[in-house]
């Protein structure tokens, strides 16, 4: 075994994944904790939780070109932990606006969710999510069966497709879309690499095992 895959394949290799996802997390409660966070440290803990929610979700949907293209297939491991980490971090971005912005009024967060599109956007977005992590785990899979959990979790490709919306509607108010562009192509660029391998990835296997 390549000494990367050997690594990956460690005992250890989840464990130290797990702590390197905690990292933005403990980087948000040292600023916090030192005022580190600027005028309206409120706003800053929403958006750079937000903003690491979608790098998240980026990096999970980066992972099966990178299994597939590497042909590392023990990068499947770590589908899982990621992609609730994913949740863990959208979890702590609304609850930061719940709590920051609203108050944990949720009178008042209904009536925001109703007049503002972002909001309910985003809230779908983590409903989603809400619903891929409670059957992310061996029991969902065996209660639903593999062909409908398969076909469930691909709703995260819609959730990436709101999350992205939620994230141009929020940058739309002060006319500021570069980061918008930058992860609508990359997102672009994952989605579009499923859809040409869903097409041309068996093509390509046929061709392989007729030529051998």
């Amino acid at each position: 075994m390549p000494p990367v895959r050997a690594l990956l394949a460690h005992r250890l290799a989840k464990p130290l994944l797990w702590l390197l996802c905690l990292l933005p997390l403990l980087w948000l409660l040292s600023r916090t904790a030192l005022h580190q966070l600027g005028a309206n440290p409120a706003e800053a803990l929403i958006r750079a939780s937000g903003d690491w929610t979608l790098r998240s979700l980026c990096l999970v949907l980066a992972l099966t070109p990178l299994r597939v293209l590497t042909r590392t297939p023990v990068l499947a491991r770590f589908r899982r932990m990621l992609g609730l980490f994913v949740f863990f971090y959208a979890l702590l971005h609304a609850l930061s606006y719940s709590g920051f912005d609203m108050g944990f009024d949720f009178g008042d967060i209904a009536r925001d969710i109703v007049k503002r599109p972002f909001i309910l956007v985003g809230f779908g977005a983590l409903l989603g999510l809400s619903l891929l992590a409670l059957t992310s785990f061996n029991r969902a899979i065996q209660w639903l069966g593999a062909r409908r959990w398969r076909l469930l979790h691909k709703l995260v490709y819609g959730i990436a497709a709101l999350a992205l919306l939620h994230f141009f509607w929020m940058r739309a108010g002060k006319n500021n879309f570069t980061e918008v562009f930058v992860y609508a192509a990359l997102i672009a660029t994952l989605l579009g690499w499923r859809v040409w391998n869903a097409g041309y990835g068996p093509l390509r296997r046929k061709r392989g095992l007729a030529a051998r």
